[in-house]
């Protein structure tokens, strides 16, 4: 009777074991990180990744890229975009109640991605500026996915007609024409003021000074350039300004003079955002025929802390009249100012600088944005003949500040020795316009190997980066449950013993008695 309670009891606890050690398995196989499959819903991304640009009154169709990470199917998925509740808001004009779109049955998996469109047409009282919209994804009537997107909208240009009602010219580099007013708030542009006799106003005469109709002949401003065309801080350019007579009287004994205003932080800093590079701010024209047009030149430096936008220059003029007496009038000139990106790019570190096909190595470098222009949508591309394409999308990045790179890059082709890998790194500017630089690094790609002879290598930190968990956790609890066994028989084998000696001591015990009785 003994003899089968000990056996039982030493069945539960072989039984306790394996159920423990089954557990031990489960739990591991569900923690580990490469037996984990989460779902991640789903995503909506503007189609080539491009921030559009419109202009008032343009009608552009915008298309999104709508993409099911789940692992299942879902029903009944719409995209909404999310038009506010004021004109501050959305730029677009309201030409539907409702945007809503309604893609059906999205399968899941990037091969089965669905486009959605969208026309929207920029209302003309929109300025020149940038706009954060939002977009939001449903599926069974359940939110999925928000998601904001850019885009840049131009303001409509602002043109008066000159006294005629004419209109021959405008645009800035514009050579002829009567407008009297050009500004877009970006792409700089020009107005121009009043004319009048010196000590009286405009159209009115002084002493009979003025001519026989009364009316003051007038110069304005038809247009400018710069050369170059774009004009970057801290840099030289040659500023061109066509002007036109509109009087029917000749205008002579010319002078106009070039004011810019004042920019900086502290005494120190502070100057002009425009100065001559070499000479007065000060140009001399002999006359302009009736009606007639010239061009009047200047070289100037622009400062070169500058922020990116466009600034003002005030054209003072003072000319004569056939009777010699003397007119003022003046105009605004906007000259847009760019500021060139700067930013630097750390050294990589690579980890593991060895990987076999199909394995992955981590890069990660820091770019740090030295400019005075914010870097928008910042993309890093690694591309090379031995691994696979691999893109991260960093965002933006504010001026002064530092954005993080961190890659996964899997081998694909066996190299012969380090291999260059070509980091390409794109950004935007204000405008959409998109930049590209590039920086190499270097990695070797060896022929896959088998997890012993893996662990048999000389390279402990790759080996500590890919530790087997799973094979190492089973093996112990293995060992665990094998050395529990041995223990379980060698207390079964000793109480096994004590029984039989007990049970001869009990016969020795009644031999001894039946002899004496």
């Amino acid at each position: 009777m003994q003899k089968r309670i000990q056996k039982e009891t030493g069945n539960n606890c072989l039984k306790r074991i394996i159920v423990a050690f089954l557990a031990v398995i489960m739990m591991t196989t569900m923690l580990h990180p490469q037996m984990v499959q989460a779902a991640t819903g789903i995503t909506i991304e503007s189609k080539d990744n491009k921030v559009l640009t419109y202009k008032a009154g343009e009608k552009k169709t915008w298309t999104f890229t709508v993409t099911n990470h789940s692992g299942n199917p879902m029903n009944n998925v719409t995209v909404t975009p999310d038009l506010g509740d004021d004109n501050d808001v959305w730029p677009f004009k309201t030409e539907m109640q409702s945007y809503q779109q309604n893609i059906g049955t999205l399968e899941s998996g990037e091969l089965n991605s669905k486009e959605v469109k969208f026309d929207f047409t920029q209302r003309e009282d929109v300025q020149t500026s940038r706009y954060t919209l939002k977009f939001k994804v449903t599926a069974d009537g359940q939110e999925e996915a928000e998601k904001q997107f850019y885009v840049n909208t131009t303001a409509k240009p602002v043109q008066k007609d000159t006294d005629d009602g004419k209109d021959t010219g405008k645009g800035n580099g514009a050579g002829s024409g009567s407008d009297t007013s050009y500004q877009t708030p970006d792409a700089g542009g020009y107005s121009n003021g009043e004319a009048a006799y010196s000590g009286g106003s405009g159209g009115s005469t002084d002493g009979g000074a003025a001519s026989g109709n009364g009316s003051v002949p007038r110069v304005i401003v038809t247009g400018f350039t710069t050369d170059p065309a774009e004009v970057r801080a801290g840099s030289n350019f040659k500023l061109t300004i066509h002007l036109k007579n509109t009087s029917k009287m000749k205008v002579s004994n010319m002078l106009f003079n070039l004011s810019a205003p004042t920019e900086g932080s502290d005494e120190q800093t502070t100057s002009p955002a425009f100065l001559p590079s070499s000479g007065a701010s000060s140009i001399y024209l002999d006359s302009i025929a009736p009606n007639g047009t010239a061009d009047i030149s200047i070289e100037l430096n622009a400062k070169s802390d500058l922020l990116q936008k466009p600034y003002n220059m005030e054209l003072s003029m003072k000319y004569e009249d056939p009777n010699a007496t003397q007119v003022e009038g003046s105009s605004s000139i906007s000259i847009p100012v760019k500021q060139d990106a700067r930013f630097e790019i750390s050294n990589f570190e690579i980890s593991p600088q060895s990987v076999a096909v199909g394995e992955e190595a981590n890069v990660m470098c820091s770019l740090y944005n030295l400019g005075r222009i914010k870097l928008y949508n910042v993309k890093a591309t690694f591309e090379g003949k031995n691994i696979k394409k691999s893109e991260v999308f960093i965002g933006n990045i504010e001026s002064g500040a530092t954005g993080s790179i961190d890659a996964m890059l899997e081998g694909k082709k066996i190299s012969d020795g380090p291999a260059k890998v070509t980091m390409t790194l794109s950004y935007e500017d204000e405008s959409g316009n998109i930049s590209t630089t590039t920086k190499d690094l270097n990695l070797e790609v060896t022929e896959k190997v088998d997890d012993d002879e893996a662990a048999a290598s000389d390279m402990p930190e790759e080996t500590q980066k890919s530790f087997p968990v799973i094979p190492v956790v089973i093996a112990a609890v293995v060992i665990a449950v094998v050395a529990a066994v041995v223990i379980l028989k060698k207390r079964k084998k000793k109480q096994l013993a004590e029984i039989e000696e007990e049970e001869l001591l009990d016969e020795l015990e009644r031999s001894s008695e039946d002899e004496h009785q």
